[in-house]
Parts: structure tokens; C-alpha cells; sequence
């Protein structure tokens, strides 16, 4: 990988020194900085025509002589030139050569390409010249930290990070850069906020004993908040002289407050400019401030003049709006992503100019993968999986592939310890063989427990990115399966794979019960596993069905109709319609709303069956024979489900406290009369 510098005269180098001690009349150790920068020139170009009788090569050699006897040693500012080959000139081939071994072996092994390897040894080189020693034992982190802030150019500027880490394993220095912060468009947070306020949070969140992520989100939270403060009560602008009545306008302020209010980002950068925020967001402002005021309290920052968990409390309307949402993918979407996932190749994943091969190797991608599609793992936890956290059931039981599953082990996460769930098969042997494949890796720190652990899904010494499912790997699938990356609920992500796992689980023809997916989630509370679920169309309709809500309220009787009775207008001064109880006789005409039903013995609209007025009734020659559906009370539901034992003390106290119907005088011998003349 070294450049190797040939032989060449000195002659250029002598004749360019000589010209210029006889142009300025001193002597070369006598000239400044800005001198030297004039005869060296900015580029190779400028060189080779400021003295056109000299060859590119002295140009290197001048510059060499002037780093060894320490005139100018500012090589940054010569624009492009070969520092590997400088460096060889100054320090002598062999050394920059092993130097450049060292680092570029070690980081090839943790599966870095040949042509990322240029890159790497331009960082030596020019550490090696920054430095003024071509040992690697001399580096330190200042040193690399100060170079990398004076690079320019983002993959050199890269390449100075793999250096770091790759110092980190070769035991030279004691921890790697951190990840290099770009300069965020959105401008300064703090702009607009008053310095002593600014100063209030800032020492509350070094203090704060909260997770980094949920410390950050309030500190923001924390800046809005003062710069409303600043704004609307500049007396306020102290946690000491807050009110409750303050603390109540801020309140309603949160409730009403929409996109890119009390923000520094500028209109061009928010699309949502405008638009109400989501009831979550307001109340995570509220909350925010409430634990602000309220550790400033217990702490003894400043007096207690109101309770904040009270004044701070969201108002009943908002909190109706927070509830169980579960975004679900739809089953079709989700089984084209599943068959995507189980069919993934080489040729499916992105590649670029600058990158020829996909960035993660293909069995890392497709173990990431199935991960996502099977195990219902949050991003973190996905990311912070072990080496070795897939184990084969040990009580199999069928032989058959269905049935075959394996045990995966969830670190540490924000609700539950560690714990060991069961997934498919077919993640435990995605995961196996990238496993095998694996390069090796030096061990790193997981933020979450603070120990030294072997991670699964890192590569070149670094953990797959955050943002890697949700905007490389979902879009793969995506375009493989021919299905939308958003649908009525929104954009895929991550997280949604969660909910759409978990509701399956939950509704499937053998399903697992709220608490068994408690424990498979994680959770620690069942109402957060609630959150999850969401019962699909199909599901709920059948179990409706099955339910037999309208058939278990509903009952049908035989009903008798005289029809001569209606005929001849007799039917208002007699009984015409007649209920077949079994037993007998019901001739009230609203029998299906009689809240007797259940004690027709004693009723006066009751006839039994071996009674001389039920034959009467039976023996017409014009009865129209029909059924009418009754509708049940609670009581009589009972009676029918758990039988009358079981609720006759609260039927006969609920009957006693019911008039029953009046019947109106019939005189059955005009009717048996009638019949006999209707017979002849």
C-alpha cells in the first residue's frame, strides 16, 4: 500500500534554495513562515511554474528538508500532496511502511476493504508527520481529536475515527474518538433563551440521574419552555420566582401550542410548520416541566410555592386523547415483507460509486433481518444482542419443522431485565451462520449495563447504525416485495414490526394470553403491553359471531291466530292471539313485553293446555299457526343460562315489586256458542 519513493537528484532542490537566498539576500534558515509558504507554493502546479527548469519530485524534497531541520513544518498548508511519501522520505521507508502494516492488517481483519485501506494510510501518514515520529506508541487521543478537526474532507476526516479505534485494539490508547457531531442546520438550541435560565437547566441536567435519551428530550423541552418565559414573563426567568399562576398559563400555552412554536429552527426547515402537535407531545412538555420544578424542589434549589406534579398536570381533555394506539401493518403488506426477508440475495441489497459492494456483508443483513421480522425487539435491543444469544430448544417435542424453535436472550432493556424468549428456527440459524461468518471484533462498552461485551451485529468495529432498519433495510424489503413503505397509519419503522408481531400472537388461532405476551415483550406493567395489541377486522367479527349476541337476547315462540276473531271484529272484545308456552296459553297481546313472563301460573291471561278453554282454542278450525322472536331481560337470561335455582330469591322479590296486567272480562260461553254454531 506504500507509495515508494524513487531515486532522484538533489540538484532541483539545491538550484531553487540558491535562487531564492540570491532573489531575497538571506540566508533559506533565515526566512519567515510566509516566505517559505511562497516558495513551496499552495499546489504542484504553482511549483513547477514559479521555477519550470525543476521536476515535480523536488518539491517533495524541498519540503522534506525543511520539516528535518524544523524551518517549516506546516505541511497542511501545501495543499494536495503525497504525505505517504513525504512521510517515507522523512522517516525512511521501512519504518512508515511497518507503521502502515500494523494499523491496515488489524483493521482488514475486522472487515474493512482493500480500498477503504488508502484512506487509512493517509491518517498514519499524516499523524506519523503530525506528530514528528513515525512510532504508532507515540499517538494520543488529543492529538488525533485536534488532526481530525483540522480535516476537511469527510472520508479522511472518517479515516482518522477507524485510526482511533484501531489504536484502541492495538492497546496504544485507552478509548477511540467519539462520533465526529456535523454542525446541525437547525442552528443553535439555545438561542433565544435567557443565560439564567439557560443556567438553571444546564445544572439540572448535569445532575439529573435520568437515561441519557430521556435527560435530552426534557432538556430540550426545557429551552422551549424558556423561551416562552423570556418572552411572555421576563421577571420569571429564575425557577425562584415561578407561581402557580405562572405554572397554569404555561399550561394552556402547551395545550395550544402547534409545530415550530418556541423553536430557533428556521420556517424553511419544518415541513409541519403550523400544525397542531400530537396530545403525547404536549403532555411530554408539561411533564418535562413538572420534573424539572419538582427535583429543583427536593434538591433545595428553591422554595416550595406550589406543588408541580399539580400545576403541571395535564387537564382531563388531553389525557382522553392519549390511549392505545397500535399502528399494525396489514397482513397482506407484512407477509409480502416476510417472504421478501426469507428470499433476500446479494443483488437486492444497494450499492453506490463510491461503495461497489453493499456496506454489511449479506448474512449479517439477512440474521438483521429476520431479527426484525421474528423476535418483536425494540432497535436498541436489536442492537445491543450478543454473540452467543441464540440457543436450540431443549425439549423440542415434534420433529417437525413447524415446531421447531429456539431460545433468544434480550439484554438489558428500559422495562425488564435480561430475559430468554422463544423465537422461530429460522433466526437461530440466520443468526448461527453469521455467526461463523462473523468477523472478529474487539469488545465495546453497552452504554445500557457499562460492560465490556461482544456485540452480534457489529462490523468494523462499529454497531450496525441506528438508522439502519428503518431507512436502508425496511426500503430493501419494500422494493423487493412491491409494497408501500407508508400506509394509512403512517410510514413503516421499526417499532411497528412490534405491534404487528405481538397482535398477531394475540389473535391467532391458538393465541397466547395478555400476560404470556408480557413476559414475550418484556414488559413489566400489562397495561404497556395493551399498547401493542390491536384485533384484526376478521377476528373481531368472528368472535362476534360466535358470541351469538342477537340469537343469546332472542327467543321464538308459536303463536296461534284466530283468524275469524280478526275477521269479524270480535278481536277487541276477545282473546285473538294466542303464545304456546308449552305448558299452556298466554292470550295478552304484548306478550313479548310482559314483565311477568316468568310467573304465568298465577296471571289472569293465562290458559292451561288441559283446561276446557285451551280445547276451545285448540279445536278452531281457522287458526293461523306462526312464530314471533322475543326479546329477553337480564333476569330471564339468567334463568335460561344458569337455571332457576340459581336466581329465584332475586326473580320472585323482582316479580313482587311489578303490578301485573289486567284482563278484561271474557265470557267463554258466548264464545263456546259461537263455536258450535260455526261448527254446524
Amino acid at each position: 500500500m506504500i507509495v515508494k519513493p524513487p531515486k532522484q537528484s538533489w540538484s532541483g532542490v539545491i538550484k531553487v534554495l540558491i535562487i531564492e537566498m540570491h532573489q531575497r539576500q538571506s540566508s533559506y534558515w533565515a526566512g519567515t513562515e510566509d516566505e517559505w509558504l511562497e516558495i513551496l507554493c499552495s499546489t504542484g502546479k504553482d511549483f513547477r511554474k514559479r521555477y519550470p527548469r525543476t521536476n515535480g519530485h523536488n518539491r517533495h524534497l524541498l519540503v522534506a528538508s525543511t520539516y528535518l531541520l524544523r524551518i517549516f513544518d506546516d505541511f497542511r498548508k501545501l495543499g494536495i500532496i503525497d504525505r505517504t511519501a513525504l512521510a517515507s522520505r522523512i522517516f525512511g521507508r521501512s519504518r512508515v511502511e511497518d507503521a502502515v502494516k500494523r494499523v491496515i492488517d488489524l483493521a482488514r481483519s475486522w472487515g474493512y476493504a482493500h480500498w477503504a485501506a488508502k484512506d487509512l494510510q493517509f491518517a498514519v501518514c499524516t499523524m506519523l508527520l503530525a506528530n514528528k515520529s513515525p512510532l504508532l506508541e507515540e499517538l494520543t487521543l488529543d492529538g488525533l481529536e485536534s488532526e481530525r478537526k483540522m480535516t476537511p474532507v469527510y472520508n479522511r476526516r472518517a479515516a482518522i475515527g477507524v485510526l482511533s479505534r484501531v489504536l484502541v485494539g492495538l492497546k496504544i490508547i485507552s478509548a477511540p474518538l467519539p462520533k465526529y457531531r456535523i454542525r446541525s442546520f437547525m442552528g443553535n438550541a439555545r438561542n433565544g433563551v435567557s443565560a439564567e435560565w439557560l443556567r438553571w437547566v444546564e445544572r439540572w441536567c448535569s445532575t439529573s440521574t435520568q437515561q441519557a435519551n430521556s435527560r435530552k428530550r426534557q432538556y430540550f423541552c426545557l429551552l422551549k419552555l424558556g423561551r416562552w418565559v423570556t418572552a411572555a414573563h421576563p421577571e420569571c426567568i429564575s425557577p425562584v420566582r415561578w407561581t402557580r399562576d405562572v405554572a397554569a398559563e404555561w399550561v394552556a400555552t402547551a395545550c395550544r401550542m402547534k409545530v415550530g412554536d418556541w423553536t430557533q429552527i428556521e420556517e424553511k426547515r419544518q415541513k409541519r410548520r403550523g400544525q397542531p402537535l400530537s396530545a403525547k407531545a404536549k403532555a411530554h412538555h408539561l411533564t418535562s416541566a413538572a420534573t424539572f420544578f419538582r427535583d429543583l424542589q427536593e434538591w433545595a434549589w428553591i422554595p416550595r410555592r406550589f406543588d408541580p406534579r399539580r400545576s403541571f398536570a395535564a387537564p382531563r381533555s388531553l389525557r382522553a386523547l392519549i390511549g392505545p394506539k397500535p399502528r399494525v401493518i396489514a397482513d397482506d403488506i407484512w407477509a409480502k415483507l416476510l417472504w421478501a426477508g426469507l428470499n433476500l440475495k446479494q443483488e437486492d441489497l444497494p450499492t453506490s460509486n463510491e461503495c461497489p459492494n453493499h456496506y454489511y456483508p449479506l448474512s449479517m443483513v439477512r440474521a438483521l433481518t429476520l431479527v426484525w421480522l421474528f423476535c418483536g425487539l425494540r432497535t436498541d435491543e436489536i442492537r445491543r444482542l450478543r454473540l452467543g444469544c441464540t440457543r436450540e430448544d431443549w425439549n423440542p417435542g415434534s420433529g417437525e419443522t413447524s415446531a421447531k424453535i429456539c431460545h433468544l436472550n434480550v439484554p438489558v432493556n428500559k422495562t425488564s431485565q435480561s430475559f430468554t424468549k422463544p423465537v422461530d428456527w429460522l433466526v437461530g440459524e440466520a443468526v448461527r451462520t453469521w455467526e461463523t461468518e462473523r468477523p472478529a471484533q474487539p469488545p465495546a462498552v453497552d452504554e445500557k449495563t457499562g460492560e465490556l461485551v461482544h456485540f452480534l451485529f457489529m462490523y468494523r468495529c462499529n454497531r450496525v447504525s441506528t438508522t439502519y432498519i428503518n431507512h436502508t433495510l425496511i426500503p430493501i424489503l419494500c422494493t423487493k416485495a412491491g409494497a408501500p413503505l407508508e400506509d394509512a397509519l403512517g410510514r413503516l419503522t421499526s417499532h411497528r414490526a412490534r405491534s404487528t408481531i405481538a397482535s398477531q400472537l394475540f389473535t391467532a388461532k391458538e393465541p397466547m394470553s395478555l400476560f404470556e405476551l408480557q413476559n414475550w415483550l418484556g414488559h413489566r406493567w400489562a397495561n404497556s403491553t395493551q399498547h401493542y395489541l390491536a384485533l384484526s377486522p376478521t377476528k373481531l367479527v368472528n368472535s362476534y359471531r360466535d358470541a351469538g349476541y342477537f340469537a343469546r337476547n332472542i327467543r321464538a315462540v308459536e303463536v296461534l291466530i284466530d283468524r275469524q276473531a280478526v275477521i269479524t271484529g270480535k278481536a277487541a272484545q276477545e282473546p285473538w292471539k294466542f303464545y304456546d308456552l308449552g305448558h299452556g296459553y298466554c292470550t295478552y297481546d304484548f306478550f313479548d313485553q310482559c314483565p311477568h313472563r316468568m310467573a304465568c301460573a298465577k296471571c289472569n291471561f293465562y290458559l292451561p293446555k288441559n283446561s276446557s278453554q285451551a280445547q276451545l282454542v285448540e279445536g278452531k278450525a281457522n287458526l293461523l299457526q306462526l312464530r314471533q322472536e322475543i326479546p329477553l331481560s337480564d333476569t330471564e337470561l339468567a334463568a335460561v343460562d344458569d337455571g332457576v335455582g340459581q336466581c329465584k330469591n332475586s326473580w320472585i322479590s323482582w316479580l313482587m315489586s311489578l303490578r301485573p296486567p289486567v284482563q278484561p272480562r271474557v265470557n267463554w260461553r258466548r264464545g263456546r256458542e259461537a263455536l258450535r254454531a260455526e261448527e254446524s
